[in-house]
């Protein structure tokens, strides 16, 4: 199987450590203090490269930043989570409300 490699000016994401443990806060807890603190950041290659070599990405905002690469045209996977079954009903309750009190009712 080929290994997956980017091109220059693709987008891609890589993964750098931004602080070993030794430079972390001191009041962390023991488990969080012992790994480094490690960043993605996506941005467009510059250079082609495979997956797991040493890569400079140009992000959105121009900033140059040196990582390993991690994905070839990564997308965006954050979540803001479940939402609290005490407010998922909350639209649908006031547009009745408002209809009930635009009706008169």
């Amino acid at each position: 199987m080929a290994e997956e490699r980017c091109t220059p000016g693709q987008w891609v994401e890589v993964e750098r450590v931004l602080l070993e443990p030794a430079d972390r806060a001191g009041n962390l807890p023991d488990d969080t203090a012992a790994q480094p603190l490690r960043v993605w950041v996506k941005g467009f290659a510059r250079a082609a490269v495979a997956l797991g070599e040493e890569c400079e990405v140009e992000t959105m905002t121009g900033r140059v930043v040196r990582g390993t690469l991690s994905a070839c045209a990564p997308g965006y996977t954050h979540t803001f989570g479940s939402p609290p079954p005490g407010i998922v009903g909350i639209g649908r309750d006031l547009r009745a409300r408002l209809a009930s009190y635009r009706a008169g009712g």
